[in-house]
Parts: structure tokens; sequence; C-alpha cells
């Protein structure tokens, strides 16, 4: 190890940034959650789906803005500032996306749901639950094959949902005649599909952390 890392290790650590974290990948999952409800549901409880993941992304603004102060303020750091700084931003912005899309269902009014829509969604999902997981292991970065897992399986999750999103924009154009619909719908799978990307933006930051911490 080397001796920054052994000094690190061995100073007193502030335990906020553990919970902040933590406290963020939930507001992920609760938002995701929502989300798989969103497309089946009416318009009229389309609208309060939508609110209750835009006071989520409020949430989880705050949580980021909180982890920054934290960052200003404290000279022993549990892992890298910059890796703090990195994942913080990519969890921030997984829930940006989620909140984009969602928004969108009402925005645009969409009346249907493609089927490839709902398993993107999906997988995003099984993505941020994936990322939850990980983020709660970073207090036991001494256990690394756990967080390994993680991060593989996070990385899966992402390969499929590039699959799934090119399936859906074919079928878009294949089975929908209304341009303006295509645009549409298009525009809210390039949102869901840009969510997993930043899942594994933040997976790539986690690998970061147990590399450095080896």
């Amino acid at each position: 190890m080397r001796l920054d890392r052994l000094l690190q290790a061995l100073l007193p650590h502030d335990e906020q940034f553990f919970t902040l974290f933590e406290e963020s990948a939930h507001n992920i999952v609760a938002a995701t959650e929502v989300l798989l409800k969103v497309p089946g549901a009416s318009p009229e409880d389309r609208i309060s789906l939508v609110e209750r993941i835009k006071s989520l992304e409020h949430m989880g603004d705050s949580v980021t803005h909180r982890i920054f102060s934290e960052l200003d303020g404290t000279f022993v750091t549990p892992f890298d500032p910059e890796d703090i700084h990195l994942l913080a931003s990519a969890l921030d912005e997984i829930l940006d996306n989620i909140d984009g899309g969602a928004g969108r269902f009402v925005l645009y009014k969409i009346k249907e749901c493609p089927p490839e829509m709902l398993k993107l969604i999906e997988s995003l999902h099984s993505s941020v639950c994936e990322l939850e997981k990980g983020i709660r292991l970073l207090r036991k970065l001494s256990k690394p094959n756990e967080l390994r897992s993680v991060i593989e399986r996070v990385n899966e999750f992402e390969n499929l949902a590039d699959n799934i999103f090119e399936r859906g924009i074919a079928n878009l154009f294949d089975n929908i005649s209304n341009p303006i619909e295509i645009i549409k719908l298009k525009e809210i799978f390039v949102t869901l599909e840009t969510a997993t990307d930043c899942c594994e933006d933040a997976a790539n930051v986690l690998e970061s952390i147990l590399i450095k911490h080896a």
C-alpha cells in the first residue's frame, strides 16, 4: 500500500460521506420504482407519479450539494476527493435523466409506451439497485470481491440497455408512421439510455476507488 493510502487508512475520516452517498443511491432507486409505474399509468396518475420523481430529484440535488459542502470542509476523506466529486456528479446525472425521461411522458402526452421502453426502464432499475449495493459496500473496501461483482453487473445491465435501446429505436421507424410521435418517443429513449450510461460512469468511479485501495 502506498504511504498516502496507509496514512489515509489510519487517520479518522468523516463518515458522513458514506451516509450521504447511501442517501443519494436510495433516492435513485426510489425514483426508478416510481418510473416503472409511469408507462402504464393513466394521464392523471402519471402527473402525480412524475411529481413524485421531481420531488426525489430535488432531494437528490440537496444531497449532492451537501456532499460538495462536506468535501470543501473536510481535511481527511475516506477516499480521494476527486472520486467523491465524480461519484456524486454521476449519481446526480442518473437522477436528472430519470426525472427528464419521466417528465416527457406528461409533457409529450405519450399515449402508448413501446415494449422496449419498459424493458429499458426495468434494466435501468436493476442497474441502480446494483449501484445502491455498491455504494453500501464502500464501507467494506477490505472485502473487494462483492464490489467487483456489483461493478460487473452494472456493466452488464448497461450493455443490455444499449441493445434494448437500439431495437427500440429501430422499431419506432418500422412501426410508427407519424414522425412527430417518433421524435417524442426517441427523446424519451435517449434520456433513459443516457441514465444507464451514467450508471456505468458511477460504476467506473467505484472501480477506481477499489483499485486505489487494493
